[in-house]
């Protein structure tokens, strides 16, 4: 059974097939009304301070969770259609090369990012590879 998230309130869910009822439409999020959810292997539970960036299969930001802003001082229109490395100056960019080229999950990765003030902040990373066809990458960003 695949496991969903949403990537703007963070809501679990469990769906058989992907869909809204009997339609071909893709689930949204029943709760904040978000266009679409993450497939996940398995569930996962983020943390209360723990923002989410969705990405393309190039690693370009499409969308911003709740908590992003928190944690980086940035709004979705500052970097959506940027590259994740180069939006928040992460401190390594191999994870979400790994997770986009290899299809694996990695976490915990021990990253610093760059806040909109200019100030450095370590945070506590996990990349999740998209499953879907279209590709694409979640990453989950907790202050450590």
């Amino acid at each position: 059974m695949p496991y969903f998230i949403c990537p703007n309130c963070k809501q679990r869910s469990v769906d058989h097939d992907g869909r809204h009822g009997l339609s071909q439409a893709p689930v949204s999020c029943e709760t904040c009304g978000f266009g679409f959810l993450f497939e996940l292997l398995e569930d996962y539970y983020p943390g209360p301070t723990t923002g989410f960036v969705v990405c393309d299969q190039a690693g370009r930001v499409l969308a911003l969770g709740r908590g992003v802003f928190e944690l980086t001082g940035y709004r979705e229109q500052d970097v959506l259609g940027r590259d994740l490395a180069e939006a928040f100056a992460l401190s390594d960019r191999t994870p979400a090369t790994t997770a986009l080229e290899w299809g694996v999950r990695r976490f915990g990765e021990q990253l610093e990012l760059r806040t909109r003030s200019g100030s450095t902040r370590a945070v506590t990373a996990d990349f999740f590879p998209a499953y879907d066809g279209d590709g694409g990458l979640l990453v989950a960003l907790a202050p450590r």
